[in-house]
């Protein structure tokens, strides 16, 4: 319900914090079948953001080199090697005329990338929000959520709530002033407020990354999986645009061409604070008979 801090159900995020002239939710559509994976995204992240170098490094298990999100990493781009299934199909992606290969399809490689730019999802109902003890995580006029550093006390309750495993603490490097505190993307709030696009969406060079209003995205995606379709990428799907989803839809939502669970992603995510008010309801009743019990106990004694 508008205006009713709800932590489950449909809601208008900004309006239901307390913004009575907010603007169109804002938000992001990745369209994964056009990311080629140069990581343009993550650089413009860290260096509009202040963002220190990743403290990850090759792995070993694959060309992805900054692994995962995490407080020092807002925009993570998966390399996700799986093996070809089908033959190749036209996505659309953008071209300069390149010729057609003349390779035979026997000699090709049997196997595919997948490539998606991953990052915090805003959801609807933000579990982070709703356990945050100094009010660090608010809610922005946009419908985004972001973290206040000089307010958030390091505690941590933010990491452990988030279903996607977004949100974590900043470990290094040594003598960062932010070592401790909560750190996730923030929508580039800082950009929003001066009417410019979030620098990741900014440098992306095939637009695979898109800005906008939350319901136009919806739209825009959905158009896109329809065409897809229609070429023969049977295997597209959204991911996040459901508002009737376990975290009420959320301010990210992507096109994947497989799985969520191939890209690390849960596939049916709840908001981990959806059962607290049943959970404190029940805790006052148990309290109040514990109570009557002990004062029943006290009148027969004193009988």
């Amino acid at each position: 319900m508008i205006g009713r801090n709800s932590l489950f159900g449909p809601l208008d995020p900004a309006p239901d914090a307390g913004y009575t002239d907010a603007p169109k939710r804002k938000g992001f559509f990745t369209d994964t079948s056009v990311c080629i994976g140069c990581k343009a995204c993550e650089v413009a992240c860290k260096e509009w953001n202040d963002v220190p170098e990743n403290l990850f490094e090759m792995l070993g298990t694959s060309y992805d080199n900054s692994h995962s999100l995490n407080a020092n990493q807002w925009r993570h781009v998966a390399f996700i090697e799986k093996p070809a299934s089908k033959p190749a199909v036209d996505l659309g992606m953008p071209s300069v005329g390149a010729p057609v290969s003349d390779v035979h399809e026997d000699d090709k490689p049997d196997f595919q990338w997948l490539m998606s730019s991953d990052v915090c999802k805003h959801c609807t109902h933000a579990a982070c929000l709703d356990v945050c003890p100094t009010g660090s995580l608010f809610r922005s006029e946009f419908g985004t959520v972001v973290v206040q550093d000089d307010i958030c006390n390091g505690c941590g309750y933010c990491v452990a709530a988030c279903p996607y495993g977004v949100i974590d603490r900043r470990r290094g490097p040594e003598g960062d002033p932010k070592v401790g505190i909560a750190q996730k993307c923030t929508l580039c709030y800082d950009r929003l407020t001066d009417g410019q696009r979030p620098a990741c969406a900014a440098a992306c060079p095939t637009e695979s990354i898109q800005y906008g209003d939350v319901e136009e995205l919806r739209e825009r995606a959905n158009a896109r999986v329809e065409l897809l379709h229609e070429r023969g990428v049977m295997d597209a799907r959204l991911y996040g645009n459901d508002p009737e989803d376990g975290v009420g839809g959320t301010g990210a939502m992507f096109l994947l061409l497989d799985e969520p669970e191939v890209y690390g992603l849960p596939p049916d995510p709840v908001v981990t604070t959806k059962d607290l008010p049943q959970m404190f309801t029940r805790a006052g009743m148990a309290g109040t008979a514990l109570l009557i019990g002990a004062a029943l106990s006290f009148v027969r004694r004193r009988s």
